[in-house]
């Protein structure tokens, strides 16, 4: 602290008494202030202040990472943070574009607490708003911005790392979420992509991850998660199909409309199911490999591990027909088509399809529970008893056939011949290639008929009706017939008039007609009561006959005596022997 100067004094009033004192100025004493000034505390504390952020922020510090995106679409340097289940976990520093300009670099500064999980297993990606078929994620970005989200990995052996490739898609699995991953193999996915639905009993339990093309024509492998507990219900023997879409059949029970969910529609779906034989084996392990079936119908078809092969041979339309359609026998299906194709014979010139089928005996009950007879013995004992090959429509709307085992009324002898392991059966043209070939013959016969011969004396038919009609005989007929029916109306007038007092009198007529009756009743009373069964001329009457009948024995019995006797006519009756 500096001296203090004393202030000046003024100059002293001069005296009026003679011979003043001199002025003496006072002495000047300099005083030293201590203690500490409160100036100083606002920036001591800053600098404390401070100094505990940046030791703060040193301390909680992590290492810097690289990541590449193909876009660096909303991310801002200075603003976007990495985070994981909401917890930031680092800042993103800056941005550049790559030499090529082909991706974008993004420079984050993670903190100290992230340090352990930047392995070879974490990933990241860009949250932003999304919108597609499968699903809707990222919205709560629309008013705090975009961010990147860390999915750290769970493998305890990991490598450390610092430069990642970001994932343009949210990965359908977190490495903490339970579960369990498997591979299903296919030839085609139809509308299957990453994030469409896994369904078990119509509830969904996971997802689809993504697929691998083959490098050549072999099938594309499809990763999905079943998310736990029910990956535990997939077992060895477990079948999955494609879901996607919508099934629609036209039957007699009118339209059926068959869909997993509006989810599965619009981007496709997996469902799975485990038969009851299955059910107790152990379950399946990760990354196990299932076969992928286009629907299923053909999932359950693969149950059945007996098959027994078969070739037929159509020269009609198979239009309809493909790999995969039913084999049926009365309505019921007990097969399938294996293959479809075109046979041409150059050397005679004409063309035949051959279709191989697949009959599997364990959808048939065999009466008794006998299965054992040989397939080409069983097969023949049917053929012999009518059964034939035809095709059948059994989609209308989609033109869709089936292979049909029918048996037709009388059809030609014909035997069961083989080829290779393949049984031939004997056909029958049938579905709408025989209902257009029996058409066409319709058509043949009915262009056969002379119809311009037909139309000619058909013409000279109705000119020669139109010349008797004109012709005068027929008029004079007709004028003689309008003359006789006047005749008839007359006599009918004059009939009816002669007729009306009659019909008067029918109700006087009835009446006497009924007295006649009554009279008549009491005279066969009287009849019956006079000469009845009761009555005393039917006694006598009976008497008499009685009479009459001895009578009439006497005279045989005389007759008889005369007839051994004929002396007694003269001699008269003697007591002797003889009479006897």
């Amino acid at each position: 602290m500096s001296d203090q100067t004393p202030p000046s004094q003024p100059d002293p009033p001069p005296s009026s008494q003679p011979n003043p004192r001199p002025y003496t100025p006072p002495e000047a004493h300099v005083r030293r202030k201590s203690g500490f000034s409160l100036v100083w505390i606002l920036p001591i504390v800053a600098a404390v202040i401070g100094g505990y952020l940046a030791f703060t922020t040193l301390s909680r510090r992590g290492p810097e990472i690289v990541i590449t995106f193909q876009s660096a679409e909303g991310l801002t340097a200075g603003q976007t943070r990495v985070r994981h289940k909401a917890v930031d976990l680092g800042t993103v520093t800056g941005i550049r574009l790559s030499s090529d300009m082909s991706h974008v670099i993004v420079h984050v500064r993670m903190t100290r607490e992230a340090d352990p999980y930047l392995t070879d297993k974490a990933r990241f990606w860009v949250v932003r708003p999304r919108l597609s078929a499968s699903n809707i994620s990222g919205l709560e970005t629309l008013l705090s911005g975009g961010y990147i989200e860390m999915d750290p990995g769970t493998d305890k052996d990991a490598k450390s790392q610092t430069e990642y490739t970001g994932l343009e898609n949210p990965p359908g699995v977190r490495s903490d979420e339970p579960g369990t991953t498997f591979k299903l193999t296919t030839a085609r996915i139809g509308s299957l992509g990453s994030g469409s639905p896994v369904f078990y009993r119509d509830i969904t339990v996971g997802e689809v991850l993504g697929y691998q093309l083959p490098e050549g024509n072999g099938p594309i492998d499809v990763n999905v998660f079943v998310r736990a507990p029910y990956d535990k219900w997939v077992r060895s023997g477990t079948r999955f199909w494609n879901a996607s879409g919508l099934s629609v059949e036209l039957g007699g029970s009118g339209v059926h409309v068959e869909l997993e969910s509006i989810q599965a529609v619009l981007s496709g779906g997996v469902a799975f199911s485990t038969p009851e034989d299955s059910r107790e084996t152990p379950s399946a392990a990760s990354d196990a490999s299932f076969r992928l079936y286009d629907d299923e119908p053909a999932a359950n078809a693969a149950g059945y591990k007996e098959r027994l092969p078969f070739v037929l041979y159509f020269q009609t339309s198979t239009a309809g027909l493909s790999v995969g359609s039913p084999v049926q026998m009365y309505g019921i299906t007990i097969g399938n088509v294996t293959n479809v194709r075109l046979e041409l014979d150059p050397v005679n010139a004409t063309a035949r399809v051959r279709v191989a089928i697949e009959v599997q005996p364990e959808r048939l009950s065999a009466i008794g529970g006998n299965r054992s007879d040989n397939a080409g013995l069983v097969a023949q004992r049917l053929v012999d008893h009518g059964m034939r090959a035809g095709l059948s429509t059994i989609s209308y709307l989609t033109g869709s056939m089936a292979v049909s085992l029918d048996f037709p009324q009388s059809p030609p002898p014909a035997k069961v011949t083989r080829e290779g392991d393949a049984y031939v059966l004997p056909t029958q043209g049938g579905g709408l290639g025989g209902i257009t070939t029996a058409l066409s013959d319709i058509a043949n016969k009915i262009g056969q008929i002379p119809f311009a011969a037909i139309g000619a004396n058909a013409n000279g038919a109705l000119a020669a009706i139109n010349g008797l009609v004109g012709s005068p005989e027929l008029k004079n007929a007709v004028a003689g017939l309008a003359g006789t029916l006047q005749d008839v109306q007359g006599l009918v007038r004059r009939t009816d008039a002669g007729l009306s007092p009659l019909m008067r009198r029918l109700p006087e007529v009835s009446s006497d007609l009924q007295s006649t009756i009554a009279r008549a009743n009491r005279l066969v009373g009287s009849v019956d009561a006079g000469y009845g069964a009761n009555s005393q001329f039917s006694r006598d009457l009976e008497r008499l006959m009685s009479q009459l009948n001895d009578g009439v024995r006497s005279i045989r019995l005389l007759a008889d005596f005369l007839d051994r006797h004929p002396e007694a006519l003269i001699r008269g009756r003697t007591n002797t022997g003889a009479d006897r």
